[in-house]
């Protein structure tokens, strides 16, 4: 090894902002990812055509505009243009569907009786959006807005936990539960009320966004900014044992907290590993990629203007698919997260090619091929679906974990979205980001602030590292 200052294990969406803060700062930073590409969850490559391009893992982003760390990055300004459909996200039923407009006075409409209850409830959420977003990606540590800080957690509890009583007509509710969903947990749940309360409120703001080309042009932008910061970057390069990094002043690890008991095994403390043996993992997903002719025929016209179309039927069926799974069951119409990219970006495919893409959610490390439970749920809401796929591809829960170690049993959250451990994750402690083991840091989705392609968690992991290691307060700029 190189000897640089600071070894990030892992280039997923926390680990490569933590090395581009570093590099910022003045840091010599080295990147390690056992993959062929870096990225971790942000990759895109072709599955089934060379001119077709599939996300490999995310493919929605509500949080890449919205998150402190990505603003301050300003994506757009790199060349990653953040593409929003004329719907962020829809949410079909067996007769209507649910519409999140970018214009919340045209979902108002559309909801009808439900249209004053949604503005008076999603509203002004909408006008304070970047704030709740700060709110609940920062460390957990630091106050600020205060005057959001003392709102949301009545906004929390009525989401989480009295959705259903917010709303008279079958769509506002779907509409609501399609988001709790992305908790990937027992619903109702508090929980799943913050996931609601960032959310929702984003698809009328900064916009449920596509990358244009692809998530991996995320990964790009990243890479390239480290590499003009003098980082270097390492491809097909696992680390087993921590002392393989002996020579770097600060290791911080991009994994879910199974993988630095993997890579420290007896070198932590007794009481700390037996903490980190106890982090619970959530749901899994099973992935299905389709290679498809045409857009999907849904039933309502205007969920194809929806770049996210979260299919699962009513809020009650949804509520009982998704906590029947995170009790280990299996869901005979589980909630299936859908995307068809082409909506808004026509460089992902070709004529009579398109790619199409369902997260299942599955118990965690099932490994049932899901290609057809995805396929009919698809078709109950746009009948004739099923005639217009070319070509498949399902990757089980433990296919993903072995393509992405941090998602232990299919689980892509790093660990169980639940109250506990979002409060202690992965270790209830003052830094949640730093380790017993003197300059061994962790920074992945299985550490506060959670999941998602938003970089916080590897931003504040970077600011702790620069200020506990190398006595450097002020963050360095982070615009081009």
């Amino acid at each position: 090894m190189s000897g640089a200052e600071v070894a990030v294990v892992g280039s997923g969406p926390n680990g490569l902002a933590a090395a581009v803060v570093l590099a910022r700062a003045g840091v010599s930073v080295e990147v390690f990812e056992a993959a062929p590409e870096f990225g971790g969850g942000m990759r895109s490559k072709p599955l089934f055509d060379d001119e077709v391009v599939h996300d490999i893992c995310s493919f929605g982003h509500a949080m890449a505009p919205a998150s402190r760390f990505f603003r301050e990055f300003d994506l757009e300004a790199r060349g990653v243009r953040l593409l929003q459909p004329e719907a962020g996200y829809a949410h079909p039923l067996d007769r209507g569907a649910g519409i999140a407009y970018r214009s919340l006075d045209r979902t108002c409409e559309r909801l009808g009786v439900d249209g004053h209850r949604w503005r008076k409830h999603v509203g002004p959420l909408v006008e304070r959006s970047r704030e709740i977003v700060d709110l609940l990606l920062g460390d957990q540590r630091h106050l600020e807005h205060a005057g959001t800080a003392l709102r949301l957690p009545a906004e929390i509890l009525k989401f989480g936990l009295a959705a259903a009583r917010l709303f008279t007509g079958q769509e506002a509710c779907g509409m609501i539960a399609g988001v709790a969903a992305h908790a990937t947990g027992r619903l109702p749940s508090l929980p799943a009320g913050g996931v609601v309360a960032m959310l929702a409120p984003l698809a009328h703001s900064t916009g449920w966004t596509l990358p244009r080309g692809g998530s991996q042009r995320i990964a790009d932008a990243l890479v390239a900014d480290l590499l003009a910061h003098n980082g270097k970057l390492h491809a097909n390069a696992p680390i087993a044992d921590l002392r393989d990094l002996k020579d770097h002043k600060v290791v911080l690890l991009n994994t879910a907290p199974r993988g630095l008991l993997d890579v420290a095994g007896d070198l932590l403390p007794s009481r700390y590993r037996r903490t980190l043996e106890k982090v619970r993992y959530g749901p899994a997903a099973a992935k299905v990629d389709f290679l498809v002719t045409d857009p999907i025929p849904w039933a309502e016209p205007e969920v194809r203007v929806a770049g996210t179309v979260h299919v699962g039927g009513t809020m009650d069926e949804i509520y009982a698919s998704e906590t029947a799974i995170a009790r280990g069951k299996k869901a005979a119409r589980p909630f299936v997260l859908v995307s068809d990219p082409m909506v808004v970006d026509p460089t992902r495919g070709l004529p009579g090619k398109r790619p199409v893409l369902g997260y299942c959610h599955v118990p965690n490390g099932d490994p049932a091929d899901v290609t057809d439970t995805v396929r009919r749920q698809i078709e109950r809401f746009a009948p004739g679906f099923s005639d217009t796929i070319i070509a498949s591809r399902c990757t089980t829960a433990p296919q993903l974990e072995a393509y992405n170690p941090n998602y232990v049993g299919g689980d892509i959250s790093s660990g169980a979205v639940s109250v506990k451990q979002m409060i202690a994750r992965p270790a209830l402690q003052a830094d949640p980001y730093a380790t017993p083991l003197g300059g061994v840091y962790l920074c992945s989705g299985g550490v506060t602030p959670g999941p998602g392609v938003h970089g916080m968690g590897g931003f504040h992991a970077a600011a702790s590292i620069l200020r506990r290691e190398f006595g450097i307060r002020e963050l360095p700029g982070l615009h081009p």
